[in-house]
């Protein structure tokens, strides 16, 4: 395995070296542009909703609407043949290929040709295929394969372009600005369009009602690919169907500003093809005959493992993509590796470990699986609402299942404390039992902080468990959160109206106590009566790893833990965002829905809950305000990732503005560390990779001054190692003083 991770090492530092700037600013860009748009959008909401309620029905009735597609086409002219998988697809257009006697074929972007690799199919057949999107076209030339869904050569500059383009084709000219290049393309990849016999593209959407196909593009080249050959063949993948055409006008008001954070694209073709448009003959100076006669239209519908992933509940959803890129554009990880980094045989970004899975196998998966760190900031940007962290953490269980076939899982039934099969990777199950670790740590402190940090120590654990020597180990504190509340002296309030359960985390309860005690303390002065059970590690840890069963047993625990709390009144005040999520997220797909919903609709977030307390008239005077603070009044505040997802960034800013804190806000969304992500030697580059546009942020010369503020453990602990200046949890800036 340390070897493994060694060449994940050296394979992500080589393309974060090559292509994480291009990568980085055009993704930037697209998701700029996309928060830009979709606020231009009146009920953007709704619209995500009405999406998201077509793909689930079209879905559910896809037998049904191949069905009504064929019928459909066919009645216009067309042809349809559902292709069973990659090799039956490739068979079907090379033996139209041969009937044609076809010496030129001409292709748009179509991710779904990439998937059961046509080009390479035609070619073999002797014909020679052209990519006329430009960006296909590049990658064509340089002989690569796309890094992006959308804009395939997003990790080329300008520059790289125009010395591949100079060295490959030799122009009178150098090449050198990219109306130059845009122009030399557009006249090459013209002549090729009037030499094609087929031209070939995919689809962004099939009605099923009207046989129409959406294409919807930046450039004019795939209407030129289905106008000017007389046989077009359109590959489309079965999910691409909708019930009506009706049903494409939310998809067109959301992609391109999901995509590219346009608010239209420059072209949405819809053909129901075959097209009327007369053939041309460019040999012909004559008028252009008026007979469309001589069209052939061919749909090809590709199953390819989408018909069993519609079968397995947990992959189905994958299905609804509609293929934008949005997860791609908002992920930290694959702003600074690309596509080549954080995707597989075809696809990328967050949404490619299901298509890979699902169409090209499991195994496809592993090399980028775990890039997905479960954050959630895909969810939101996605226009029809798919659970992307859920995908990729049943196909990371799936792959820790994958490696055994369960015949030693005898070796250590009672021996972890996890429910996980014997072959699973040792790296995993160590940072998914993190909850037995800090209950040993802390228990052992402080031998055991010191015994961790000897240098042979840290040369086993990353050689053996992957922990990489130069992220600083947390220190366990010898008297527990829980253990400090339990032993405190002091008077319970009496006839408080409120009533609250803090929530132990691991982090709160075994590390870092000091923020466990500021909110104690902050919820006793508003009038809070507080109680800190021993309650179960959320769960969130194990599920990082993929070990859903293990998470599953932590989530009927901790629901067991609070159950009577929640009878008896009380609310669930949660300190590190990740665990919140993992109640009001994670629990939904983990337990029954009444325990789920008891629980989830009684948790708050901590300064979400003051924020109401402040509400509903407590008084803040007994809170520390910016005039007392010990570190000043100017504060840099970076927000967890789940917490901007669940909405809730907004609170803690509102709370310190009311005690008088001037705040400024982070507006990078993702500080790089990610829980146990941080840790992995694999990872660990791209890690501060990630964190160093964070950095810069707080370096700036109107942050460099002010006390940096975070929410989450991950945050706080990747900050600690980024910047000079120790960075606090926002709590130490509002609770008031105390001795105990």
């Amino acid at each position: 395995m340390a070897s493994e991770r060694s060449r994940k090492a050296d394979r992500i530092r080589q393309v974060m070296a090559t292509e994480g700037d291009s990568v980085e600013r055009n993704t930037r860009g697209f998701n700029e542009g996309r928060y830009e748009s979709v606020d231009r959008l009146d009920d953007y909401d709704a619209y995500k909703d009405r999406a998201r309620a077509i793909k689930e029905d079209a879905i559910e009735r896809l037998p049904e609407l191949i069905e009504q597609v064929r019928a459909t086409v066919e009645d216009n002219g067309g042809t349809v043949y559902v292709a069973d998988d990659a090799a039956d697809a490739n068979r079907y257009v090379r033996e139209l290929a041969r009937e044609r006697n076809a010496e030129t074929v001409v292709k748009s972007k179509s991710m779904t040709t990439e998937e059961i690799e046509l080009n390479d199919a035609l070619t073999a057949e002797g014909c020679a295929v052209w990519e006329t999107d430009l960006g296909e076209f590049v990658l064509q030339v340089a002989d690569e394969a796309p890094s992006h869904l959308v804009a395939p050569a997003i990790h080329q500059s300008r520059e790289e372009i125009a010395a591949l383009f100079n060295e490959y084709f030799d122009p009178d000219t150098e090449l050198e600005t990219a109306e130059e290049l845009t122009a030399f393309a557009r006249e090459y990849l013209g002549e090729r369009i009037e030499d094609a016999d087929i031209g070939v593209t995919g689809a962004n959407f099939v009605t099923a009602d009207t046989g129409t196909m959406a294409l919807v593009t930046s450039e004019g080249n795939a209407r030129k690919t289905v106008a000017v050959p007389n046989t077009h063949v359109a590959v489309a993948g079965v999910e691409k169907i909708v019930p009506t055409f009706e049903d494409l006008q939310p998809f067109v008001e959301l992609i391109a500003r999901s995509g590219t954070g346009q608010d239209i694209t420059a072209y949405v073709s819809l053909f129901s093809p075959p097209v009327s448009t007369p053939p041309v003959d460019f040999d012909d100076d004559g008028p252009i005959a008026d007979d469309s006669a001589e069209r052939d239209f061919h749909l090809v519908l590709l199953d390819n493992g989408r018909m069993d992933m519609r079968e397995d509940d947990q992959l189905r959803e994958t299905l609804y993509c509609i293929r934008c890129s949005a997860c791609a554009n908002s992920c930290a990880n694959f702003r600074s590796v690309g596509g080549h980094g954080f995707g597989g045989e075809t696809y990328s970004g967050g949404i490619a470990t299901g298509w890979e899975a699902g169409v090209h196998g499991r195994e496809s998966t592993d090399d980028f699986n775990d890039l997905c760190t479960g954050c959630s900031r895909c969810v939101e940007q996605c226009p029809v609402k798919i659970d992307i962290p859920w995908i990729n953490t049943v196909v990371r269980d799936r792959r820790n299942r994958g490696a055994e076939d369960g015949r030693f899982d005898f070796l250590v039934e009672g021996l972890t404390p996890d429910e996980e099969p014997a072959g699973m990777d040792l790296q995993k199950r160590f940072f998914g039992n993190f909850a037995t670790l800090a209950k040993l740590g802390s228990a052992t402190a402080p031998v055991s902080n010191l015994a961790a940090d000897l240098l042979p120590s840290r040369l086993l654990m990353e050689q053996v468990l992957g922990v990489d020597r130069r992220r600083n180990l947390p220190t366990f504190e010898r008297e527990t959160f829980v253990e400090w509340f339990r032993n405190r002296d002091v008077p319970r309030p009496v006839g408080a109206d409120y009533h609250a359960v803090v929530y132990p985390d691991l982090y709160t309860n075994y590390i870092r106590t000091d923020r466990g005690k500021a909110a104690v303390r902050t919820l006793e002065a508003l009038g809070v009566a507080v109680e800190v059970p021993d309650v179960a590690a959320s769960g969130r840890a194990p599920l990082s790893q993929g070990m859903i069963a293990t998470a599953q047993e932590h989530a009927e625990r901790v629901t067991a833990d609070l159950e009577p709390y929640l009878e008896a009144g009380y609310d669930v005040v949660a300190i590190e965002p990740s665990d919140l999520a993992m109640v009001r997220g994670g629990y939904e797909r983990l337990l029954d829905a009444e325990r789920y919903e008891a629980l989830a609709e009684r948790s708050y977030e901590v300064f979400e809950y003051v924020y109401g307390l402040l509400e509903n008239g407590a008084d803040p005077a007994a809170l520390t305000h910016a005039e007392n603070a010990d570190g000043g009044s100017d504060v840099a505040y970076h927000s967890h990732c789940q917490q901007r997802t669940l909405g809730l960034e907004s609170y803690t800013t509102a709370v310190l503005e009311r005690l008088g804190y001037d705040v400024s806000t982070s507006d990078v969304e993702c500080c790089g560390m990610a829980g146990s992500f941080g840790y992995k030697r694999e990872y660990y580059e791209l890690s501060m990779d990630v964190g160093d546009r964070l950095r810069e942020q707080f370096e700036t010369p109107a942050a460099a001054d002010r006390t940096v503020v975070a929410s989450g453990t991950s945050c706080l602990e990747q900050l600690d190692g980024l910047l000079a200046r120790h960075p606090r949890h926002p709590l130490s800036l509002i609770a008031p003083n105390g001795s105990e």
